[in-house]
């Protein structure tokens, strides 16, 4: 008998069916299939009761409601299916709703690193169930994200009426960080200060230190991916006046010079972690000049060909035949760089290290080679994961650094110099400063001044965040998940909240605007510890330690709720206390104006809203401004009927009786209603369940039309008889 393969990609497709052959079939959900409905309270798409929570969902789109009806058929052909979606949380989830709609009772569930076919046969041999609690935290998560997300954005930023459209759990926290640096480089007030050096006749440079035997810490901290260049430059300790630099030139040029200490010493600089998502996100937009959200793409592309294993991932292990292969290519090619033991890395706290680094799936398919097969972009993001992959298995380089400290009079001057003396891993990935030589100087010496002289310096405000350093900024703050970080700054740019000027992210007005009122109304869940913090709760869901409706119903009773309510009651008091913002470049356009249309709570005249929000079907909303004296309802464009209607949840519960028909819904068994609506110009009746709970999910495909014999007709149910 056949058997199916459920993935999510269909960039897969020919690969694994290459692998698996005949007796097979392979089928693509093109990702989620399943959503939270936009239903109930809130259009939330689940209920709050008691410790529990009662979700409803519905296919994302119509194209994977096509979807699902395909796979119902192919399920009915083969003896055995097989859930191979992404090995993560995620793609746990995705499996859990495949596993639903398709009714499948207990789905073999399987997952793999790399598309290989030792790696794909290895998983079938050996398969599981799909992991519960990966699938609550999974669950968990939407259900956080769209209780913040839609609750939030109708009752507190929509009530700005300044264009702002949206606010989420992780994206406003991220949006704070963003603004809080650009708040300090508004109120950043510059001080002068001085640099003072000599320079000898020798050879070499020094900088005025007001002591002679401090020491700065040698060990070797961790590679900055994010980091443009890795050169630095030297500086006196800060003199903070012309008199008092003037006085130390002074004392260099009337004094004689002399060597009071050498010391040489040779460190070792280990080799850097394989790429996880974050790292390779920072060294791809360092390196590169990828934005996050391409980066992914680009390694999606290597991911589907089966030449890179899996790309979200947090851990930076590697497996030990893995490691094996590389030491074996090092010791054909490279032998000189072989360690002395397989270089280990420790990955940082709180990594769920559910699968390995991202690595080549084959070492011996070297960037040259693939450089043929594969597009521009593809190649530069495999040799960069090809280089990082081979030098995080070599031997550390060896740099030997110099320092010399000279006096005089009573002023101390230091020299500091390192020429790298083995390479090591930096053949393939370098990450240390270019050499800076000093000469071979003994103690006691008597050194030439050449020059002495002082610099005039200003202190610089906090740069603004490239993508790779906010990246990297929300991995350190526990921010969001690998899967996370490049969709979050993608929404940021998208809703107008930040854009980017000369490769920095900067806060635009309507961003700040929004923020400062979060951070009023809302201050805690912006912080970048408390969104953390609700990050390792769902890690503990994750891991079964905690029940996931029991945590969702407790976190908004005790906090959400009753905070969304004080918020709720502050939003005039607020909003008069927020500073006039001028609109200049960097802010959105509210483009809002009035039309003829009244509002069907309150009659008074509704606003048009621009707006750039994929869920819409159009380019804006209407709302009745609460400026005016409105009530705040906000009306969508029903791009068919082209009405204008409320959201689902703020429709009237029950249809007027004489809306009400004589016959009844095939599926709930409760009245059909009436509902006019137009089409082409021309008005038009409907027949519709009049249950507003289960209209938009159980019962939305009931819909009968007139036809032109007078009789009502279905395309799912047929004729009323």
């Amino acid at each position: 008998m056949t058997k199916l393969l459920l993935i999510e990609s269909p960039g897969k497709l020919k690969k694994l069916g290459q692998i698996l052959g005949s007796g097979w079939i392979v089928k693509a959900s093109m990702g989620h299939v399943r959503e939270l409905a936009d239903d109930g309270e809130d259009a939330l798409g689940f209920d709050l009761e008691g410790d529990r929570i009662r979700c409803r969902y519905s296919p994302r789109s119509d194209r994977a409601r096509s979807i699902l009806k395909e796979l119902r058929q192919v399920v009915q052909q083969v003896s055995e299916v097989y859930i191979a979606t992404d090995p993560d949380r995620e793609g746990e989830t995705i499996g859990w709703h495949l596993a639903q709609e398709l009714r499948l009772n207990q789905p073999f569930r399987i997952t793999y690193n790399e598309i290989s076919k030792p790696a794909v046969m290895a998983a079938l041999a050996n398969p599981k169930t799909l992991d519960q609690n990966l699938i609550a935290a999974g669950r968990a998560r939407d259900c956080l994200d769209k209780l913040v997300g839609y609750k939030g954005s109708k009752h507190l930023v929509w009530a700005l009426n300044n264009g702002a459209k949206s606010m989420g759990r992780v994206q406003s926290a991220t949006l704070h960080l963003l603004c809080q640096r650009e708040t300090e480089i508004i109120t950043f007030v510059p001080q002068d200060y001085w640099s003072v050096w000599v320079e000898y006749v020798e050879g070499f440079k020094a900088f005025y230190r007001a002591k002679w035997n401090q020491k700065k810490d040698e060990k070797s901290s961790e590679p900055d991916d994010a980091a443009t260049k890795a050169d630095t430059v030297q500086e006196s300790d800060r003199v903070t006046s012309q008199a008092e630099a003037d006085r130390l030139v002074a004392i260099a040029k009337s004094n004689p010079h002399q060597i009071i200490q050498v010391e040489k010493k040779t460190v070792n600089q280990s080799p850097p972690a394989p790429f996880t998502t974050s790292s390779l996100q920072q060294a791809a937009g360092a390196k590169l000049r990828f934005a996050p959200e391409f980066t992914m793409k680009v390694a999606q592309s290597l991911f589907e060909a089966g030449y890179i294993t899996y790309m979200r991932t947090d851990s930076v292990m590697l497996s030990d035949q893995f490691c094996a292969t590389v030491r074996q290519y090092l010791e054909q090619n490279d032998p000189d760089n072989v360690p002395a033991k397989v270089a280990r890395h420790r990955s940082k706290a709180g990594a769920q290290e559910a699968h390995e680094a991202i690595r080549p799936t084959d070492v011996y398919l070297t960037p040259e080679q693939l450089s043929s097969r594969v597009n521009g972009d593809e190649a530069k993001l495999y040799e960069l994961i090809w280089n990082r992959t081979v030098a995080s298995q070599c031997r550390a380089a060896q740099i030997a650094k110099t320092r010399i400290i000279t006096q005089s009079g009573t002023a101390f001057w230091e020299a500091r110099g390192q020429v790298l003396i083995f390479p090591g891993y930096t053949v393939y990935w370098n990450n240390i400063s270019n050499d800076s030589e000093l000469p071979n100087v003994q103690q006691g010496q008597a050194v030439t001044l050449k020059q002495a002289a002082s610099e005039k310096k200003q202190t610089q405000p906090p740069p603004r965040y490239t993508e790779p350093k906010l990246v990297q900024l929300m991995e350190r703050k526990g921010i969001g998940r690998p899967s996370t970080y490049s969709p979050t700054i993608k929404t940021l740019k998208e809703r107008q909240y930040v854009e980017l000027t000369k490769g920095k992210l900067q806060p635009t007005q309507l961003g700040m605007e929004l923020d400062a009122f979060l951070a009023q109304v809302l201050p805690d869940l912006i912080a970048a510890e408390f969104t953390a913090k609700m990050e390792q709760e769902l890690d503990a869901i994750a891991q079964g330690k905690l029940n996931w409706e029991r945590y969702l119903t407790s976190w908004n009773r005790d906090y959400f709720a009753p905070a969304l309510a004080k918020a709720v009651g502050e939003i005039a008091k607020v909003k008069q206390s927020l500073p006039k913002q001028n609109r200049g470049k960097n802010s959105a356009p509210s483009s809002e104006k009035q039309v003829d249309i009244k509002c069907p709570n309150c009659g008074m005249q509704m606003t048009k809203v621009a707006s750039k929000s994929q869920k819409l079907k159009a380019d804006h909303f209407l709302s009745c401004d609460r400026q005016t004296g409105g009530c705040g309802t906000v009306m969508f464009l029903n791009v068919k009927s082209k009405t204008y209607e409320l959201p689902l949840s703020d429709r009237k519960s029950a249809p007027t009786p004489e809306s009400l028909s004589e016959y009844s819904c095939p599926v709930c068994k409760q009245p059909l209603e009436r509902y006019e609506y137009t089409k082409d110009g021309q008005a038009k009746v409907m027949l519709r369940c009049c249950n507003p709970k289960t209209r938009p999910n159980k019962c939305k495909d009931v819909a009968f039309f007139k036809t032109k014999q007078g009789n009502w007709w279905s395309p799912k149910f047929g004729e009323l008889k």
